[in-house]
């Protein structure tokens, strides 16, 4: 039986757009690519979430791409997600925030924020994502469904056994995540999934409208 998003504490407002790519920004990975720049490209290519996942840079220049970003996505109708940074997603007025287990916890997040924003949380096990539930997260991240490189500190790749089980039991939106690529994007959404969040394989593109097109239409035609 999936768990119910009644039993949430409170019933959030806020809600992740009707689309199928998750979008994450990683200059690292974009080929002498700014963030602003794969920003636009993505934006034309008519991705409806980004999230800025920056590391290693200060929070001053983080402040500064994310009011641009934001100013940009506003202006698009696009669904704008700072990962970690509760205070940067609060000071730019994004539409959500992504923590991981480590973080603080989504009730802290929650007072900060209030109903204003969505909250995203990340999830590796069935007991992580029924406690996502409970504790009134508004959508989860499932994964790493395969090893990935783009985080330093991530945990072995949970497989499709997670992401099975997240189908059949969670009544929460979800994004699979880890590893996909144009060439596995497949073997993912015949299991499921509705959302498929992308790094590499999307900003590293050479032109990332090209490659967001034919990673749609891999993901059409498993849903014909």
């Amino acid at each position: 039986m999936k768990a119910n998003m009644n039993d949430r504490p409170t019933q959030i407002k806020r809600q992740l757009p009707d689309t199928n790519i998750y979008c994450l920004t990683a200059e690292e990975y974009s080929n002498g690519k700014t963030n602003i720049d794969v920003t636009k490209q993505m934006i034309a290519a008519d991705i409806k979430i980004i999230q800025y996942r920056e590391k290693e840079k200060p929070l001053q220049k983080k402040y500064e791409e994310c009011v641009t970003i934001r100013s940009l996505t506003k202006e698009a109708g696009v669904t704008f997600i700072v990962n970690d940074n509760v205070d940067l997603a609060m000071a730019v007025e994004a539409d959500g925030v992504h923590i991981g287990q480590d973080d603080l916890p989504i009730e802290a997040v929650r007072k900060l924020v209030g109903d204003k924003m969505i909250i995203g949380l990340s999830t590796h096990s069935p007991e992580q994502a029924e406690d996502a539930v409970k504790r009134g997260a508004d959508y989860i991240g499932v994964g790493p469904i395969y090893r990935t490189f783009t985080k330093k500190d991530v945990c072995d790749p949970v497989g499709y056994e997670y992401l099975e089980y997240v189908v059949k039991h969670i009544d929460l939106p979800f994004v699979a995540i880890g590893g996909i690529k144009k060439d596995n994007v497949a073997e993912i959404v015949k299991r499921g999934a509705t959302y498929v969040a992308m790094v590499t394989e999307i900003v590293g593109a050479d032109n990332i409208g090209e490659k967001i097109n034919e990673i749609r239409e891999k993901m059409k035609k498993i849903k014909e």
